[in-house]
């Protein structure tokens, strides 16, 4: 299993907090019980952390005008809205939901220059308030495709996830499909799509980034 970058250093400190608990365990001659009471927990945690920082290949879907999905996760918004920053007008927003057992890879959903990035400083609301896209720490990025299309997205950290990273800026050439960042431990992004988009997932829907065919942009 291939591991994200993002995890190195928090799989080492837990590796290490493993090892020294249990020779702990082991140098003090605790009872089978203890060491079964405190080892098991601490080794399906350890399991987890791993599991969470887990990166495998993506193919993205080359469909024409195609947009992918950015993240793993479930669909919990399809709506019309106003996108107030930088469209500063009515699109289709799509909402994906990343639980602490998705992969938290983001993925580039369009090829093209990305015209647009921002970082928000914020609050640290649920990820499925409907203020978080608004309010709670965020990046907003805005890809334009040679056609002319621009695709506006945003990762959004949670309750939870308060760490946000990110590999691109203004000008950069990217490709869809291509990682653009990561978010640690749950979360969500939004996509916004001009108004007239094809839609092609539904709410409740679990979606992969970069595979799942989020929407047609005619």
């Amino acid at each position: 299993m291939k591991i994200h970058r993002e995890g190195y250093k928090i799989i080492l400190i837990a590796t290490l907090i493993l090892v020294a608990v249990l020779y702990a365990l082991t140098e003090f001659n605790a009872p089978v019980w203890l060491t079964a009471l405190i080892g098991i927990p601490l080794l399906v945690l350890y399991i987890l952390v791993i599991r969470f920082f887990r990166n495998p290949e993506r193919y993205s879907d080359k469909t024409e005008n195609g947009v992918v999905c950015p993240c793993d996760g479930k669909v919990v918004v399809i709506e019309e809205v106003e996108e107030t920053e930088y469209f500063k007008d009515k699109r289709i927003q799509i909402s994906i939901f990343m639980s602490p057992l998705n992969v938290h890879v983001n993925r580039n959903p369009i090829s093209g220059i990305v015209q647009y990035f921002k970082y928000h400083p914020g609050k640290y609301l649920v990820a499925w308030h409907p203020k978080s896209s608004t309010e709670n720490e965020r990046t907003t990025t805005v890809i334009k495709q040679e056609n002319g299309t621009e695709i506006l997205f945003r990762q959004i950290a949670g309750a939870v996830a308060r760490r946000i990273r990110w590999y691109v800026k203004p000008e950069m050439k990217v490709t869809q499909g291509n990682e653009m960042g990561f978010i640690k431990f749950g979360s969500r992004v939004d996509v916004y799509l001009p108004i007239g988009s094809d839609v092609r997932v539904s709410l409740e829907q679990k979606v992969s980034a970069a595979e799942t065919l989020l929407a047609i942009c005619n």
